[in-house]
């Protein structure tokens, strides 16, 4: 009987989704609100998200604009931006907190694109390692008896097929991103 790869088929869309919002962790000079969804700030002890204690809004391509829903948290959301790895200053006029990100240099870009090939190159060693994980399933599957050279062959073709379709997924949301970091 063929090796069955929806299995190893699911861990490689994880494994592209996974790379998919690493990306969406590298600011391209664009404002994102997703980029605080990483951001807890201590809300009467307990770590709360920015986005469900305050309104968060994208008012140009490159400015934040963040509105507490309760004017007390506005130090606390702006300490935690600070100590947060976004590497943007806060500014805070009393009623919003406004964060500006500013024009990526050529060489900042460079050196985002070059992080961005290491983390698409890590997605796919991710990708050969199921491809590993399912052939090694296959030829323990054949030792045992149950499964014959046919069908072993067959199911490395299928798993082989599955890994170029992914690997190729890859490298297209690779250049994606890095097309989009190079126009901005």
């Amino acid at each position: 009987m063929k090796l069955d790869c929806t299995e190893f088929e699911a861990k490689m869309k994880k494994s592209v989704s996974a790379y998919e919002s690493a990306l969406a962790d590298i600011r391209a000079g664009r404002a994102n609100p997703g980029l605080l969804d990483k951001i807890d700030v201590d809300y009467y002890g307990a770590p709360t998200k920015i986005n469900q204690m305050a309104e968060v809004k994208v008012s140009d391509a490159r400015t934040i604009v963040i509105t507490p829903w309760d004017g007390s948290t506005m130090k606390k959301i702006e300490k935690a931006i600070l100590a947060s790895d976004l590497g943007i200053t806060p500014q805070n006029d009393g009623k919003v907190i406004r964060l500006s990100f500013p024009q990526l240099t050529e060489e900042r870009r460079r050196e985002l694109t070059k992080q961005v090939s290491k983390l698409g190159e890590d997605a796919k060693v991710a990708i050969r390692n199921i491809r590993r994980e399912a052939n090694d399933l296959s030829k323990k599957q054949k030792k045992d008896g149950d499964m014959t050279e046919d069908e072993l062959k067959a199911s490395d073709k299928a798993v082989q097929d599955l890994t170029d379709k992914y690997i190729k997924n890859i490298d297209e949301v690779t250049a994606r991103k890095n097309k989009e970091l190079m126009e901005i």
